[in-house]
């Protein structure tokens, strides 16, 4: 029995790095598309105390960072989650250095339903969006039949983070 549970801990151990280490894979395939680069690194963002408790998300370590390549500030990326009708799904908001959304994938989706959120064709209607702007699901962003709970959970995260991205902005945090 003993060695059922260490088996089976450790497999949980190794598939939660090969998740991180898939998605983390996509992001980096995602922004050298986007700016057509080769390598670059990327810099969490720090914002302080008092900054951060105003956001509508919290800045962490793990989900906003700058792009930079040859020492040259190429854009941001800002990693979130959304709802579906039962579960969570992972997508991220690549901006450009002027802070306009260039690119927003969904990474995992884990339903069986509402993945039609992850279309390029239905995403593009994020493409353009500044920071002082504000979206509203039906009116700006296309309705989805079937995706109707994940396509409003991921207009919703996405004003927020424009909204977070606009007040750093403004705060002189980026």
């Amino acid at each position: 029995m003993k060695k059922i549970v260490v088996f089976v801990a450790g497999f949980l151990l190794i598939s939660s790095f090969t998740v991180t280490n898939r998605v983390e894979k996509l992001i980096q395939k995602e922004i050298k598309s986007v700016f057509s680069i080769e390598t670059y690194t990327k810099e969490t963002i720090s914002v302080s105390k008092e900054i951060n408790e105003t956001l509508p998300i919290k800045i962490s370590e793990e989900n906003f960072f700058k792009i930079v390549s040859n020492k040259e500030l190429k854009g941001y990326y800002f990693i979130s989650k959304g709802f579906g009708k039962t579960d969570y799904f992972d997508f991220i908001v690549i901006f450009n250095k002027d802070l306009i959304v260039t690119k927003i994938k969904v990474l995992v989706y884990r339903e069986d339903h509402g993945g039609e959120i992850g279309s390029r064709r239905w995403l593009k209607q994020f493409i353009g969006l500044k920071t002082d702007k504000k979206i509203n699901y039906q009116d700006d962003i296309t309705a989805i039949s079937g995706a109707t709970l994940s396509a409003k959970s991921i207009t919703n995260q996405v004003n927020k983070i424009l909204k977070t991205v606009h007040i750093l902005h403004q705060q002189k945090q980026l």
